[in-house]
């Protein structure tokens, strides 16, 4: 295995001749192969294929936990106060998220305003509960084993949060209404743009690694001193 910055290359290993927390097996090849220890922002690549394997990134879950806490609460603006507002004739209407998935669902666009609903309100909300559950179990090792299934779940809604989607399809709508109506934006608006780059932070910023490794069946040590656990 090689790093950047001309870090150490590791050779191939048997699977029996290293400690298992210290094995990596290539997600594109399958080379099962020995971490070297990485320094703070250096990244470890493939010995055979070169495709990257981690990056080590330092104080990872403080810093997950400040992104995640600070993306609990736009979430939270994001879908108390108005995203829109129209004026017609001196009249105002302003709707929120969840508001705008009612009056689809009225209008009996039921499909539609479910989908919203989950990418766009549900999957989001998981993503950051998911994540600020794990984070703060591991932070006291050994963490419950019930984390690793959290860490499955986070992977599987972070797939479907898809905001930035939904913020692309109401740009697309204010441009055909502009010419009947003033369109307002409300705060919401603001705080969900903002949101789609604290997420893509706060995931940038998790080490799944790290969390693996303190998982309590990961941190129990055997008869012959080899820790388990996933790499």
């Amino acid at each position: 295995m090689m790093a950047s910055d001309s870090l150490p290359v590791a050779a191939q290993v048997p699977a029996a001749s290293a400690a298992e927390e210290t094995l990596l097996a290539c997600p594109d090849c399958d080379l099962l192969q020995r971490l070297p220890p990485l320094p703070p922002h250096h990244a470890a690549s493939c010995a055979r294929c070169q495709a990257p394997l981690c990056r080590h990134k330092p104080d990872s879950l403080e810093r997950t936990l400040a992104l995640a806490l600070a993306a609990a609460i736009l979430l939270l603006i994001a879908n108390v106060v108005p995203m829109l507002g129209l004026s017609v004739a001196g009249r105002e209407a302003f709707t929120t998220v969840l508001g705008g998935v009612v009056e689809m669902w009225r209008e009996g666009s039921q499909v539609v305003a479910m989908l919203v609903l989950f990418a766009a309100v549900i999957a989001p909300a998981l993503e950051i509960v998911c994540l600020l559950l794990v984070v703060l179990a591991v932070r006291h090792p050994p963490a419950p084993h019930w984390v690793a299934t959290l860490l499955h779940g986070y992977e599987f809604v972070r797939e479907w949060s898809m905001i930035e989607i939904m913020l692309l399809g109401v740009l697309v709508a204010l441009i055909k209404i502009a010419e009947l109506a003033t369109v307002i934006p409300g705060l919401a608006l603001f705080v969900l743009g903002s949101l789609v780059f604290l997420l893509a932070a706060m995931a940038a910023a998790f080490d799944p690694r790290v969390a693996w490794q303190r998982i309590e069946w990961a941190a129990g040590r055997g008869p012959d001193g080899i820790a388990g656990g996933r790499g």
